[in-house]
């Protein structure tokens, strides 16, 4: 499967200064991005380079449930055999009947670690002034799983390993770490997530010691949350949504878990070869696992389910994003899906998941789910 040939060489891929020549090095030993054509053979050596965890959500509970005038919620809660409780909130049409659709929406990264959940999903308490600042950032000023579970879904919103109920104990974070958070003026909320910003780093050395990845921890936690979705006997088909973070997860649960039927990714596909012009120093660890860029590049990985359905949506003003990563990965995924099945969408906006976005996506998700 040939890739576009107007990618330019490493050789021009500066970002390193005069150490640049070190992609070109590693090109000829390692051969960087090698093309893969979607399926089980690429999903199987993705899921293996990346260290993913077989992990399953046991001894589920429910903490607490209420009711607003148009949804009802759960607080769910479970063990994946390590660390705190794992906390999801489960929200549906208040008195929905029979089995309905479910959507597994995956919280984002953006530099917040407190909260997780509650960063795209109502709570029976309010939103924090944190969230609420978070959510006119990046998510136009809504709570987007709930509006979601208003149209016609059970949506299921987990926090994952170092967010909201899963987060570390600061006493359990290095000094030097910490230090890193000592503004008397912050929030408690704010000064956490300066320390956990500096934090992810020590996460993913010890997950790359252990012989898995921050990405592959994730990716474990998420692929157990999607089935005990699909387990409960008032759901139906299942698909995912993410933003950025969650994009990726929602981009790593779609290629691992064959029974997802509809994966929706924003702003968060490129090829990795772009990023090495100057944008890998914005991303998570979770973008970067150890040993994937020998599998394949991103795209190809996004694209693995091909040719089950698949929706990306990118930002044409993304900061984060080179616009020419974006359209070589747009056009590696459309090709990876000659029978259709891929809808990639270019929005005139930055790093966000608005909602023009949202409604896109939600249309999308209820021609392919139901709702």
């Amino acid at each position: 499967m040939r890739e576009p040939r107007h990618l330019r060489p490493f050789s021009e891929l500066r970002h390193l200064g005069p150490f640049s020549g070190l992609a070109e090095l590693a090109e000829r030993r390692h051969g960087l991005f090698p093309e893969a054509a979607p399926g089980p053979a690429l999903r199987k050596a993705a899921r293996e380079a990346i260290g993913t965890l077989d992990l399953a959500a046991g001894d589920v509970r429910v903490e607490r449930s209420w009711t607003t005038q148009d949804l009802s919620g759960e607080e769910l809660s479970w063990s994946v055999g390590f660390g705190p409780r794992t906390h999801a909130y489960l929200l549906k049409p208040r008195d929905a009947e029979g089995p309905l659709p479910g959507v597994l929406a995956l919280h984002c990264h953006a530099g917040m670690k407190w909260a997780g959940k509650e960063k795209i999903a109502d709570g029976p308490e309010p939103a924090t002034p944190e969230v609420l600042r978070l959510r006119e950032q990046i998510y136009g000023g809504r709570a987007y799983a709930s509006e979601l579970a208003r149209r016609g879904f059970a949506v299921l919103v987990p926090d994952v390993i170092g967010w909201g109920s899963r987060r570390f104990d600061p006493a359990d974070m290095p000094e030097r770490v910490l230090a890193q958070a000592n503004d008397p003026g912050m929030s408690e909320a704010d000064r956490y997530d300066v320390a956990a910003g500096h934090h992810e780093h020590v996460l993913e050395k010890y997950c790359t010691l252990l012989g898995t990845s921050l990405a592959g921890v994730v990716a474990g936690e998420d692929l157990a949350a999607a089935a005990y979705l699909r387990s409960r006997p008032d759901i139906g088909r299942i698909g995912c949504v993410g933003l950025s973070g969650g994009g990726l997860r929602a981009g790593l649960l779609g290629a691992f878990d064959t029974e997802v039927a509809a994966v929706a990714v924003a702003a968060m596909v490129s090829t990795y070869r772009e990023l090495l012009d100057g944008y890998v120093a914005g991303h998570t660890w979770m973008f970067f696992p150890p040993g994937l860029s020998r599998v394949c590049d991103w795209p190809a990985l996004v694209a693995a389910r091909a040719p089950e359905p698949l929706l990306v949506m990118y930002g044409e003003r993304d900061q984060l994003f080179p616009p020419a990563g974006m359209r070589a990965a747009h056009e590696a995924i459309a090709r990876r899906h000659p029978d259709g099945g891929y809808e990639g969408v270019f929005f005139d906006a930055p790093h966000v998941f608005d909602v023009p976005m949202q409604e896109h996506a939600f249309t999308w998700l209820e021609s392919h789910l139901g709702g």
